[in-house]
């Protein structure tokens, strides 16, 4: 769904006859801390003068009503853009992360993100249990996308979506791809579902508590309070959510199957693709009993013979066309499996590059914390905030400063 995504994992299948993957894709671009849009900072999208971009406007807006579109609103939207100097840094400057699939986990289904799926779908039951009924798809699904695309509507965005649009439409480097969502976004306006200065989302224009793309909204967003608009901006989050379980039925989605799940696999077994009566006569089986699913799926292993085993269907692949990477799925499955009540996974993820288990690296951040040494929320996950702590106790310590964990500096914390 997603145009800003930046973030790649590693170790994932590359190929699937099932999935059709190819490549694993960048992910879901989530901070340390959640995913979604980046919190609220007006003042660094703010508009700078620029007389080529200026002209450009004039121009396409002239394109624009030349192919129907309303000239007044057309006028009033192009004449009121700006440029913005910090979308054209965005873009082409996006930093892909290489993070491990038990890194991004960590992310993605953090106790406080599960805590507040739990609360969201407590708090929007009637209107997830009637999506579900509607289109199939399982009330925990849709608030696992909720909340991997804004962190349940507390990170939605706030650049101004037709000047963010307008501006890499002009920078072009992918000028067509951004023109074309241009102008979906003044359609979206000349329907009268949202007003300009409402259009908020994130520097490339995903929008709303689901983060769609303007062409996606106009291919999927639902009226689902039923008051002639299409709102996925507003406090009540339901036509959002509708507009998702829409996205996703529409793809495919097969009604009262799994997305996937973990499995026991004999060591040794090639991953692949097979029927799930070929698996079961493999020898694999559920974490906790016999398999959920059926039809054809997909074995991973994403650390290697010493981690989880993932036994993927076809609705795994539904997932992947909201947003296509192959980490966000399995992050959109795991999420909402545990927004259901489910735990963790039960294997364990072998030691990392460093040699250090998840548990290690939570301790040394707790550590550096303890010591006053600021390493943020101790989830195992090595980042900026981390990297610094180490840097800064290094230094404290009369170490050479490296800022790299490692079972050396573990044990010094002790």
């Amino acid at each position: 769904m997603r145009a800003d995504m930046g973030q790649k994992v590693a170790g994932l299948s590359r190929r699937g006859v099932l999935m059709g993957l190819g490549a694993v894709l960048a992910g879901c671009q989530m901070g340390a801390a959640g995913g979604g849009a980046a919190p609220a900072n007006p003042a660094l999208w703010a508009a700078a003068p620029n007389a080529g971009f200026d002209a450009w406007a004039r121009g396409f807006a002239a394109r624009a009503v030349a192919q129907g579109l309303p000239a007044g609103v057309v006028n009033r939207a192009m004449s009121s853009a700006g440029f913005i100097p910090e979308v054209v840094n965005r873009d082409r400057n996006q930093t892909e992360v290489k993070r491990s699939l038990e890194d991004y986990l960590s992310i993605a289904a953090s106790d406080e993100r599960v805590a507040k799926g739990r609360a969201a779908m407590a708090q929007h039951g009637r209107v997830l249990s009637a999506l579900e009924a509607r289109y199939g798809v399982p009330a925990h699904v849709v608030t696992a996308v909720w909340g991997l695309e804004s962190f349940y509507g507390t990170r939605m965005g706030d650049v101004p979506v037709i000047s963010a649009l307008a501006t890499l439409a002009y920078d072009g480097r992918r000028g067509a791809m951004f023109e074309s969502q241009l102008t979906a976004a003044l359609r979206i306006l000349a329907a009268g579902d949202i007003s300009q200065d409402r259009m908020l989302g994130s520097w490339a224009g995903a929008m709303g508590h689901t983060q769609f793309m303007p062409t996606s909204y106009l291919a999927y967003a639902v009226d689902y309070t039923g008051d002639g608009r299409r709102d996925i901006w507003g406090a009540d989050p339901s036509d959002a959510l509708a507009s998702a379980a829409a996205y996703l039925a529409k793809s495919g989605w097969q009604r009262g199957a799994p997305w996937g799940e973990e499995v026991r696999a004999p060591q040794g077994l090639a991953v692949g693709v097979r029927t799930a009566a070929d698996w079961v006569a493999a020898g694999v089986t559920g974490i906790s009993g016999p398999l959920r699913g059926a039809g054809r799926a997909e074995l991973i292993r994403p650390a290697g013979a010493g981690g989880p085993a993932l036994l993927l269907y076809g609705n795994t692949r539904v997932i992947m066309r909201y947003n296509n990477a192959l980490s966000y799925a399995v992050g959109v499955g795991h999420l909402s499996d545990r927004i259901a009540g489910a735990g963790p996974l039960r294997a364990a993820f072998p030691p990392d590059a460093t040699g250090l288990t998840k548990d290690q690296r939570i301790e040394m951040q707790t550590r550096l914390n303890a010591r006053g040494f600021d390493a943020g929320t101790p989830d195992g996950v090595i980042g900026k905030g981390t990297e610094a702590a180490i840097s800064a106790f290094q230094r404290a310590s009369g170490l050479s400063v490296t800022g790299k964990p490692s079972a050396d500096l573990l044990m010094r914390l002790r």
